[in-house]
Order: C-alpha cells, then sequence, then structure tokens
C-alpha cells in the first residue's frame, strides 16, 4: 500500500501540482485586473466615511468641509449590530446535542476564546464597518502560538538532609524562578475585500467555489522579516524565498513602481519594502485523490510553497458572506454606493452655505466714485468719520443663501437615514425635542428590531457560527492540556476528560452564536416558566406511558439566565462532583488553584494527601491549607449528619412561604397569565418594556 502524503510535506516540486499552479496564476492575476473598478470604488467608499474631500465634489469655493452623514450612520449601524451580537448576558455560544445534557465546559471554553480573540472590541466592529462600506464580510481565521519568559520568586523553607522545613521551623528563602509560558489561542483577522478574489465569481459559497475546481486567493504583503520567519517555519522553500528577499534588497529583478503594483499583478512594491504574495487556496490531485492544498505565489513564475491544508478540519480558513447577497455574485454591494451622490450634494450644499454665510456677514458698500473722490478714507473703524457724500452711498447684504442650504442638507441627511435604515433613536442629539409618549418609544423599538434582525441574523449564520464551529474544530487540533490547566483550573480539567474526537464534531457537538435571540428570547422564557408551572399541577395518571423530567427545561434557562460559567455552580450536577483523586488534586493545588471539595471524597484520606504535600513543598499560595480546611469542614458536617441520624428526625418544621395552593410565598399551580390580573413567573418584566410589544391603550 502507498504511503501517503502528510500534511507537511512540500508539494510545488512535483511536476503536474506545479504545472496546475501556473496555469492557476493567469487566472487569479486576471481576476484582480478585472476587479479595479470595483476596488476603486471602494476607495471612493472609504474615501467618503473617512471624510476626504477629493474629486467628486461640483462645487469649488473657499469652504472646504465635508458632513459625516454617511460617517455617523455607519457608526450608528456598527453601534447598534454589536450591541445585538453580544448580548449583556455575556453568553454568545449555544451548544447543540443529542442528549438533553449541556457541556457547560466546553461553552465556557469557546466564550473565553471569543474574550481572547477579542472579538467584541476589535474584530465585529471592524467586520461590520467593512461590510456597510465594502459589501462584504471576510474573517480569516488561524492558530497563534506566543511564549513568554516569566520571572517571579518562590517561597519554601531551607532544606536539611534533602527535606524541606516549614515557614515555622526556619526564616523562609525566596528563590527567583524563570518559567516560560506557552499560550494557545484562535487568531481571528479582518481582511479587506480587495485583498480577496474568490473563483468563479458566480459561486454561492466557498466550499461552492472549491468543489467546482475554483479557487481562493487572498493577498498577502510580507516584509524581510515575514519572508525570513515563513522560510524558519517551512511554509516556503529557501530558493524561492531567497528570491523574494533578493528583490526587496534590490540584488537582483526589476523594482516595480509602487503606482503600479497594487492588487493587480503579484510583485514586489519598492516604496513600501514589501512583497505582494497570493496566498491561494485550491483543490489539487494528491494521492491520486482531489485535497484542498495552500500555495504561495511571489510572482507570475515564482511558486513560494504548496501543502496540503494544515488544519484537521479540512476547511478553508476564509469565512466570507455578503452584506446583501446578490442572485449570481459571491460578493455583495457596497451599502455606501446608492447614497454616495447624495453625499457629495450635501457637501456641495454646505460648503456653498458656508461662504454664503461668510459674504453675509460682511457688509457691501454701495459709493459714486465721482462724488465721492475720497475713496479711500472710508475705512471700517470705531467712530470713524467718513468725508462722503451720505446720498451717494448705501450698505447692502448678501443674501443668506445658507439658510436654504440647510434645508437642503436636512432633506439629503433624511434620504441617506432612510437608505442606511437608520432611525433617530440611534444617533445621539437626533431625537425630536420634548417628552415622547410610550407609543414612540414603543415604535423606535419595533423599528430597532425589525431594522437590525435581518443584518444581524445573517452575520450570525454567514460569519459567527462557522467562526465558533471554527474555534472549537482548532481547539481539538491545538490545544495543548496542561495550558488549558492551567487557564482554567477544574474547568479546565473537565474540558481534558471530555475527549472528543474532531470527526465528532459535527455529530455529537454543533456549536452556533447566540446572539440576536437573546433579545426575542425574553418573551419565550415567561412562557416556558409559565408552562412548567402548569405542568407542575398535571397529576402523572393524566399522561400514561410517559414522566415529566424538568431537568433539561431548568438547566436551559439557568443557563440562559446566569451563563455557561455561572449555571452549572448554582444548579449543580451530580457527575461534575464525582470525587478526583488526591494526587490531580495535589497537582493543581502545588499550581495555585482553588478547588473546591466534592461530597464524594474520602475526607481523611484527602487530608493526608494533602498535608504530605504541604510538608514537602511548602504551601507559598495558601490554597493547600484552605483546601485541607475546607475538608475538615466536610468532614465535620458528616459527624454531626451521623450522630444526629442516630438520635432520630426531629419534628417537621413549618414551611415558611406556604407550599400548598393559595398560601403566600408560591404562585399557585397551573398559573398563566391572563387578561386580567395575570400572575407571572418571579421576575417577569412588565408587558409594557417587551421589546417585541406595544404598550397598552390609556
Amino acid at each position: 500500500m502507498p504511503k501517503k502524503t502528510e500534511r507537511d510535506t512540500e508539494l510545488s516540486g512535483r511536476e503536474k501540482i506545479k504545472e496546475k499552479l501556473l496555469d492557476l496564476y493567469s487566472s487569479i492575476d486576471k481576476a484582480f485586473a478585472d476587479a479595479g473598478d470595483r476596488i476603486n470604488d471602494q476607495m471612493d467608499f472609504w474615501d467618503i466615511y473617512n471624510c476626504d474631500i477629493g474629486d467628486k465634489q461640483f462645487y469649488q469655493g473657499n469652504a472646504e468641509i465635508y458632513l459625516p452623514i454617511v460617517r455617523d450612520a455607519i457608526d450608528a449601524r456598527v453601534t447598534r449590530f454589536t450591541n445585538q451580537v453580544f448580548p449583556g448576558s455575556g453568553r454568545y455560544v449555544e451548544v447543540v446535542t443529542p442528549d438533553a445534557e449541556l457541556p457547560f465546559h466546553y461553552m465556557a471554553l469557546l466564550e473565553h476564546y471569543v474574550d481572547t480573540a477579542r472579538l467584541r472590541d476589535l474584530v465585529i466592529p471592524a467586520v461590520l464597518r467593512n461590510g456597510d462600506i465594502e459589501g462584504q464580510w471576510n474573517l480569516y481565521v488561524s492558530w497563534k502560538d506566543t511564549k513568554r519568559h516569566v520571572t517571579y520568586k518562590r517561597r519554601h523553607g531551607p532544606e536539611v538532609d534533602g527535606i524541606e522545613l516549614g515557614e515555622d521551623e526556619a526564616e523562609p528563602i525566596d528563590d527567583v524562578v524563570n518559567e516560560v509560558l506557552e499560550e494557545s489561542t484562535p487568531h481571528v483577522e479582518v481582511i479587506p475585500d480587495s485583498d480577496v478574489m474568490v473563483l468563479p465569481a458566480m459561486s454561492d459559497s466557498i466550499d461552492e467555489a472549491l468543489a467546482t475546481g475554483g479557487s481562493v486567493t487572498i493577498l498577502r504583503r510580507w516584509t524581510k522579516a515575514k519572508i525570513k520567519q515563513m522560510m524558519a517555519d517551512g511554509e516556503i522553500t529557501e530558493d524561492a524565498g531567497d528570491a523574494m528577499v533578493d528583490c526587496l534588497d534590490g540584488k537582483k529583478g526589476q523594482r516595480i513602481d509602487a503606482k503600479k503594483a497594487h492588487v493587480d499583478s503579484a510583485g514586489i512594491n519598492s516604496a513600501g519594502k514589501y512583497a505582494l504574495v497570493y496566498e491561494t487556496w485550491t483543490m489539487l490531485e494528491v494521492d491520486k485523490e482531489r485535497r484542498l492544498c495552500r500555495a504561495y505565489y511571489g510572482a507570475s513564475d515564482i511558486i513560494l510553497g504548496c501543502k496540503l491544508n494544515p488544519y484537521w478540519c479540512d476547511l478553508c480558513p476564509l469565512i466570507s458572506a455578503p452584506l446583501k447577497k446578490v442572485s449570481g455574485s459571491f460578493k455583495g454591494i457596497s451599502q455606501v454606493k446608492p447614497v454616495a451622490a447624495v453625499q457629495y450634494s450635501a457637501n456641495d450644499f454646505m460648503n456653498q452655505g458656508a461662504d454664503s454665510a461668510t459674504y453675509g456677514l460682511l457688509p457691501i458698500i454701495m459709493t459714486d466714485p465721482i462724488k465721492n473722490p475720497r475713496v479711500g478714507s472710508m475705512v471700517l473703524d470705531l467712530a470713524a468719520v467718513w468725508e462722503v457724500d451720505p446720498n451717494s452711498t448705501k450698505f447692502a447684504q448678501f443674501p443668506q443663501l445658507w439658510k436654504d442650504a440647510l434645508e437642503l442638507i436636512a432633506s439629503a441627511r433624511a434620504q441617506i437615514f432612510q437608505s442606511l435604515g437608520v432611525n433617530s433613536a440611534m444617533i445621539p442629539g437626533t431625537t425630536k425635542s420634548g417628552k415622547q409618549s410610550q407609543a414612540d418609544v414603543a415604535r423606535e423599538q419595533q423599528v430597532d428590531i425589525l431594522t437590525t434582525a435581518d443584518v444581524v441574523t445573517s452575520l450570525e449564520s454567514g460569519i459567527l457560527t462557522p467562526l465558533v464551529q471554527r474555534f472549537a474544530w482548532y481547539d481539538a487540533q491545538f490545544r495543548d492540556k496542561e495550558i488549558t490547566v492551567r487557564a482554567y483550573g477544574r474547568e479546565g480539567l473537565q474540558a481534558e476528560m471530555e475527549v472528543v474526537p474532531p470527526f465528532q464534531m459535527n455529530t455529537r457537538f454543533w456549536f452556533k452564536w447566540l446572539g440576536v435571540e437573546q433579545a426575542r428570547s425574553v418573551q419565550l422564557m415567561q412562557t416556558q416558566m409559565s408552562t412548567i408551572n402548569v405542568l407542575r399541577g398535571i397529576p402523572p395518571q393524566q399522561y400514561p406511558g410517559y414522566r415529566l423530567n424538568l431537568v433539561p427545561a431548568i438547566e436551559r434557562m439557568m443557563e440562559a439566565s446566569f451563563g455557561p460559567r455561572l449555571a452549572p455552580k448554582i444548579f449543580e450536577s451530580m457527575k461534575e462532583q464525582l470525587s478526583m483523586q488526591p494526587d490531580q488534586e495535589n497537582q493543581l493545588l502545588a499550581e495555585g488553584f482553588e478547588l473546591p471539595v466534592s461530597p464524594f471524597d474520602d475526607d481523611q484520606a484527602h487530608i493526608r494527601s494533602h498535608y504530605q504535600l504541604m510538608q514537602a513543598a511548602g504551601d507559598p499560595t495558601g490554597q493547600i491549607r484552605a483546601h485541607i480546611q475546607r475538608h475538615s469542614m466536610q468532614l465535620q458536617a458528616r459527624l454531626q449528619a451521623q450522630a444526629q441520624a442516630q438520635i432520630g428526625p426531629p419534628g417537621e418544621p413549618g414551611v415558611p412561604g406556604g407550599a400548598g395552593p393559595g398560601v403566600a410565598g408560591t404562585p399557585r399551580q397551573g398559573a398563566q397569565v391572563g387578561q386580567t390580573r395575570p400572575q407571572g413567573p418571579p421576575g417577569q418584566i412588565h408587558r409594557d418594556q417587551m421589546p417585541l410589544s406595544f404598550p397598552r391603550k390609556a
């Protein structure tokens, strides 16, 4: 049986693969050249957002003012959509499983990756802004390993004959310890649409483009240091890398003018001292089967390297989706394009009005030079005396055209806001004066949900859900168990024990982004709580052959209310409280982690093992002594419970608050929201404050 090609095997030296890559380069380079008009338009749209006055203005006067109407609208959209995607509850990831049990540790792990990748403050706002201006969302997901050489002090007792003395027996010693900390986290990069090319251009998705023999190309800009790093990592061949470095140094090859080397041709940019490199993903025949490969092009005749997809999930790391899908095209249309001309007109109106206001502030003096030969003495000054004929001198005022200009600007602003789906509630300071009625507030809330649901739903399904799924795949491939334990403590240990093979990722666990649903699920949770209250009052004989299990519903509501970090601590699972071996606890306690005690622990055995650890290694953080104290308290509570059991159970005390129907303290069984004086669950939000409801009539 022939040996299969490994993922890190260099393929650019194989003749058939090299010929296929060279043929592919010409089609990629032509596609970038054909997209020149789209790229130029996008540069104009970025100028509109950045408020740069260019050659698109018709009026050429003294004033050069740029009204940030489009910029304000886009920033308002970015703020609103970001808050919808990242709800205040802090819960972003949902895991779909074939059973009713939720893997809270996996959800907490993925949300940790969401925080470390800084999706909330860096990535998603930039993606939304690029989507509005360019019409396309593009993310590149990879894995990043970083090392930090840290130094800290470790206090311990002196050693005598190989035995470490305690701090109470001798003065402790502070040693300086040097340690290398390794951190592995996902890395998310926002890619401009001008640097992405998907062939065929009429594909509906990246997977479809690759499956039909197409390609996905990302334009990279590598400095000399980056080229050498890629050579050291084995991503590109040394011969091709040296040739690229020599071109940057000017030793070989012809320098390409910076103005001509944008995206239409891969080559060397002499002005910025960086190389333009094509990173191309395509299907190639390897070992008599089509495999996804990654190739790097330095120029039309330079293949820097080609290898199989390094990611075990065998997916292209580029995640791309249009803001609004256009039939027959992979990429979408910019939201700025329909309002660009209106923005230019508003700028012209503003500049004309500014010049008019300037002229209007300066008086116009009309005089007859024949009757007033001493015109030069007519100087504006305090208590000035003009030796002229007053009958032949008149004052005039320039027409105040700026008032008309402001009305035209207001019309242009209203049109831009309407086209971009921005209402007055999204722009600070634009709401109407006076106290708003409940109907106005409810109407703005309704418009808010309706205008954001379309965009946010597309973002979640096209970008965020594949992103968290990619986090899960990369975690299964790259995560180091020791690093996970160091980062999470006991939760990390649970994630380590729960081994999920990659081929089970899409069958056992399915990860989904949960953001906008949070805003819609408030009323749904209240309905669920009312339904549970109804189910409690139905006797079991009413549903023969079934049994009522409220654990999944309670677990789901707890997780939705408190998040995957607090929910398992509030609503505890007995399985998660299984006893841990004393040696495992000693390893974590020596690292300084705070560990709870399990009710299934053998307290006496754990106390002996932890005390031996404290005698041998000391307790610089105090966690070992605190853990022993918790075991002692649990052991004492058990002994008291055993003694109480021998005496006999005490009399049944009264139940405070009442437990029966009609007793104050608990809702009646079967209570539902009614038309008059409804009874709802604890913490119910008033229906006038619900985002999906209109206020009641007075």
